[in-house]
């Protein structure tokens, strides 16, 4: 889904206009922020919903390049539907709790990166749970491997393949949180290189392998902090940190080459 990106965005602008319009009422920053994810999450939800309902599922069964392209055209959509709503310049996103920093082995670490790392892994650990703990995440994970055959079994597909997109937003309307306040920006096109940061780091860590997604997610971050900061230095900062997101596409080159199936992937060899 190229257009996951677009729905994190989408989390980001929700909780623009509410933050924003909640911030003069005096209620405590932290519940102002509790109640602006609390709105971006059933929107994301509906969103996401519909995507699957009107772009996706009409397209189950078609040739694998169909769904790609109405995924692009899905992004392109929500991107102007964002601009017509919000703005088309950069939003600059309300922080209104205090950021406090703290110094760590040479290292600067704030409290809103604190909290984003605390979050990412309570959701991390809650996904893992739900697809491998769960009578839903089994059914999720039947839908996935064979479609036909998680029907024959009493697994109604489109159902699962529906509440997986729904759930699926509800993080992502988290994620948009969490972006929008670490950068203190939200824009409209601040979807789409998202999209392709998720893209690269799930090839990385093996395409429908939820651990090895997080695994590839660290990694590519890493890799580019890194690439960031030492290239830079030996390059003059020729090419540094405005060359950052380079570097993940060369992680995603040199494992579509190297190991297609990701480093978590299973390997699957050719068969007679």
């Amino acid at each position: 889904n190229f257009a996951h990106g677009e729905v994190v965005m989408i989390g980001a602008m929700v909780a623009f206009s509410v933050i924003g319009a909640l911030a003069p009422s005096g209620l405590p920053p932290l519940a102002i922020v509790l109640v602006a994810a609390g709105c971006a999450i059933p929107v994301c939800m509906l969103v996401g919903y519909a995507m699957e309902r009107a772009a996706y599922r009409p397209l189950r069964g078609a040739p694998r390049l169909a769904p790609l392209i109405t995924a692009i055209g899905v992004s392109i959509i929500l991107q102007h539907l964002a601009m017509m709503i919000w703005s088309r310049n950069p939003l600059a996103f309300p922080q209104i709790i205090k950021v406090e920093s703290y110094h760590f082995a040479g290292a600067t670490i704030t409290s809103v990166q604190i909290a984003i790392l605390a979050i990412s892994l309570a959701m991390m650990a809650g996904l893992a749970a739900l697809v491998y703990r769960t009578r839903l995440g089994t059914a999720m994970r039947a839908t996935a491997h064979n479609p036909q055959v998680a029907g024959l079994m009493g697994i109604d597909a489109n159902r699962i393949i529906a509440l997986t997109f729904v759930i699926g937003a509800a993080l992502a309307a988290v994620a948009g949180v969490m972006v929008a306040s670490y950068y203190g920006i939200a824009h409209y096109a601040m979807g789409s290189q998202l999209g392709l940061k998720a893209f690269c780091a799930a090839v990385l860590g093996g395409i429908g392998n939820i651990p090895g997604a997080m695994l590839g997610g660290v990694l590519l971050g890493v890799v580019e902090a890194l690439g960031a900061g030492y290239i830079g230095d030996l390059t003059g900062n020729m090419f540094g940190s405005n060359y950052q997101d380079v570097f993940a596409f060369i992680v995603l080159i040199a494992v579509l080459v190297l190991r297609p199936s990701g480093l978590l992937g299973e390997r699957v060899g050719d068969r007679a």
